[in-house]
């Protein structure tokens, strides 16, 4: 049976700033991965946003980013592995308070923007966030860009992986992501994105901007909640899925 999981970028709402129609998005998805408070999201979103997963049935993670509010955690930044594995150490845990007092597990991680695309590349930064992942708890999934580093290590520690693609952004003939700044970076028409995301599950390969067919795992298709229908386009994408045959599902440990 081909299974999918679908996960959104949640709780990025801080203070009297608000983002995304999270309570819409829920409906929708398998996995939400909530904010932890460095790149956006605070302690009352956060609680919020866990209360609301757990009542859609939809598993939990720890979105964990850069300390750039005012970037959105989308700006590169230099650091250390040392200061990647203490963020992610911080983040992970706050959230898993919260998940705890909440009496539901936290599920995986997903490195947010900027620090999860430095990690894709850069076999250190990925060391050290998959090692953190693994200090506070082993059995959580690490969600890495499919065909990355960041998968390899992950695995190389004895972590669970999901390989992850996406629906509404193009790709290089390396199977990383063409950068927002650069033309064609987003797709924005809905049946480009279900295609590409069906040649991917049915084929496991995607087509890079370049016409080049680029081999990759589709374990889990991000949904971007802060862009603009975004709840009318995972409705519309989960009934495209769906009606082709693919089951919606959040990955299991075992099986990753």
């Amino acid at each position: 049976m081909r299974e999918l999981d679908l996960n959104c970028d949640m709780g990025e709402a801080f203070g009297a700033w608000r983002a995304g129609d999270d309570a819409a998005l829920l409906a929708h998805v398998s996995s939400a991965n909530i904010a932890c408070g460095f790149h956006a999201g605070d302690a009352r979103t956060m609680a919020a946003t866990v209360k609301l997963a757990a009542q859609h049935g939809v598993a939990i993670g720890a979105h964990p980013g850069l300390p750039d509010l005012q970037g959105f955690g989308r700006r590169e930044m230099a650091i250390s592995p040392a200061e990647a594995y203490d963020f992610t150490v911080y983040q992970v845990g706050a959230l898993k308070g919260f998940t705890a007092a909440a009496g539901v597990p936290l599920a995986h991680v997903k490195a947010h923007g900027a620090l999860y695309n430095m990690a894709a590349r850069d076999e250190k930064l990925a060391e050290a966030i998959c090692r953190a992942v693994r200090d506070v708890d082993a059995q959580l999934i690490v969600y890495a860009l499919a065909g990355s580093v960041m998968v390899e290590v992950a695995r190389s520690l004895g972590l669970a992986t999901a390989s992850e693609v996406f629906a509404d952004r193009s790709y290089q003939d390396d199977g990383s992501l063409t950068p927002r700044r650069l033309p064609g970076a987003m797709i924005t028409e809905l049946d480009q994105s279900i295609a590409q995301v069906r040649t991917m599950v049915e084929h496991g390969f995607v087509r890079a901007l370049s016409g080049k067919e680029v081999p990759l795992a589709a374990d889990t298709l991000c949904l971007h909640g802060d862009q603009p229908d975004a709840p009318v386009f995972a409705r519309a994408l989960r009934a495209a899925l769906e009606a082709a045959g693919i089951t919606i599902r959040a990955p299991r440990h075992q099986e990753s």
